[in-house]
């Protein structure tokens, strides 16, 4: 089947979403955790997220990593458990799903092993986000639930893998950090065979110390009034110290240094007996106290609070702003043009016509509405690489989209943005589109071809306005039908039209010229 379209016509079935969310609308978000795994499912009331269902299951994916590949066992209780879930996000629309990974699929390279497995499962697909982004969710997470005041707050969220950091006023975060310690891995590296020695503790403090002393000049006291703590570990350490009775209300370096203390006159994880010691933070408890002490003594905490507020909570309201179209996405890439010196008039000739192309083909190419808006942002920033050189201007770019800290953005749509910016110039060099699978591989091909055409017609608008010119896609083509005489008046888009029908036999198209 063709579709066809002029330049001028706009494609009203792509507007996802164009009423807004309304009171009672479901969300859901998935929190695919290095220790467990956590489902929200909230409804939107008045501007606030009110839950509606929530389900957690220790995983201890992180557990699994062997090297840099997750055990097969792993994956499969990963997956086990998301087949539970899914019977609960049966009642919300796919497109109102958002699925995260954080530390441990961040780590393991055949993620993708277990990623492709829980999309089919789950029907959404998973977004593995730096540390930095899950730091900026988190930050969103915990700021809903917190007085709406000036004051400024430092957030921590000891995880299973890695611990986030994060200092802020009111919604808006201003410093962003993740290292690479959590109570799971530390558990695992630090106290061999599940043992409880005074040696084994000191380990894992000594080793957190270390680590968080690279953010200490950022992060200490004297830049945030109060702290608080995020998410499962955090907030099992306040159950324990209010139910002992050592701490009031709070996590304070006293509470911790007696809980050390008594956690030592244990010989085994098995062993421990303490008061408000859930069953599940058994094996973590230690390396979680450890880990939490060297933070306060580091970062000169004297006391913490902490908040219900957590990753899946920020994911949920991410997923509000980006379906009332305040999308954090939006303004990473404006920022990005900003920082690099974007011409921004000529950039957003680019994205004009990519959104034109698009529109043109994207049903005949089995494309979707998340291809356009990557089409888009790959078309606004298909510059930033001059900023460094224009000779190969297209790969600095990639490099740039692949390597910088762009809020919103999971790893794999930075990637796909850096393969479309590389794309979009020279020759297709074998290897561009990495190890993608069929589907995901002939998507990215279609979207180069776009970017490709779309960066073409920079040239001529400037001077005269483009004709009102017909395309055409089917299934391995795309045809462009040009007013009489056109390319004649303009020989050097006809010659670039010809060399990029060579180039689109690389990617298994066909591009016609009338």
């Amino acid at each position: 089947m063709e579709e066809s379209q002029t330049k001028t016509k706009e494609r009203t079935d792509l507007q996802e979403n164009p009423e807004g969310l309304r009171d009672g609308s479901l969300l859901a978000a998935v929190d695919l955790g290095s220790n467990s795994f956590h489902l929200l499912i909230a409804r939107l009331e008045q501007g606030e997220i009110r839950p509606a269902q929530a389900l957690s299951e220790k995983v201890q994916l992180a557990a699994g990593l062997e090297g840099d590949r997750l055990s097969r066992e792993a994956i499969d209780r990963g997956l086990e458990c998301l087949s539970r879930f899914a019977q609960l996000l049966q009642s919300v629309e796919p497109q109102r799903i958002r699925v995260v990974g954080t530390s441990a699929l961040r780590r393991a390279s055949n993620r993708r092993t277990f990623t492709e497995a829980a999309r089919r499962i789950l029907g959404a697909p998973i977004d593995v986000i730096y540390g930095r982004e899950e730091a900026r969710l988190v930050y969103l997470g915990v700021a809903h639930t917190l007085a709406d005041d000036t004051r400024s707050r430092l957030v921590v969220d000891i995880g299973g893998g890695s611990t986030e950091f994060a200092i802020g006023e009111r919604f808006e975060p201003r410093r962003l950090e993740s290292l690479q310690l959590g109570c799971v891995t530390y558990s695992r590296d630090c106290f061999k065979d599940s043992l409880l020695s005074k040696s084994n503790y000191n380990s894992a403090y000594d080793r957190a110390c270390v680590e968080v002393s690279h953010i200490r000049k950022q992060f200490r006291s004297k830049h945030w009034v109060e702290a608080v703590g995020s998410s499962g570990t955090l907030q099992a350490i306040e159950g324990i110290l209010t139910a002992q009775e050592w701490a009031h209300g709070g996590i304070t370096r006293k509470g911790l240094q007696r809980m050390r203390k008594t956690l030592l006159e244990f010989k085994h994880f098995d062993d421990i007996n303490l008061e408000g010691l859930s069953e599940a933070r058994r094996t973590v408890i230690a390396a979680g106290v450890a880990i939490a002490e060297a933070i306060f003594d580091v970062l000169e905490i004297d006391e913490m609070r902490s908040s219900r507020g957590a990753l899946r909570e920020g994911v949920v309201y991410d997923l509000v702003g980006r379906l009332s179209h305040e999308d954090v996405r939006e303004r990473s890439i404006l920022g990005l043009m900003q920082r690099y010196h974007v011409d921004e008039e000529s950039s957003q000739l680019v994205a004009r016509r990519a959104r034109m192309l698009f529109d043109a083909s994207y049903k005949s190419w089995d494309l979707e509405i998340s291809d356009r808006e990557l089409l888009v942002w790959a078309a606004l920033s298909q510059e930033i690489g001059k900023a460094i050189a224009h000779k190969h201007y297209h790969r600095h770019g990639a490099y740039l989209l692949r390597n910088s800290d762009l809020p919103g953005f999971p790893q794999h749509e930075q990637e796909d943005m850096a393969i479309l910016v590389e794309g979009q110039h020279g020759k297709i060099r074998q290897g561009l589109f990495g190890d993608s699978d069929e589907a995901a591989l002939l998507r990215l091909q279609r979207l180069v071809a776009l970017l490709r055409l779309a960066t073409l017609f920079k040239y001529v608008e400037p001077l005269e306005h483009l004709p009102d010119f017909t395309i055409k896609a089917s299934a391995k083509s795309l045809r462009l039908d040009f007013p009489s005489d056109w390319l004649e008046q303009h020989p050097l888009t006809a010659q670039e039209l010809s060399e990029q029908q060579e180039a689109f036999k690389r990617i298994d198209l066909r591009l016609e010229i009338n």
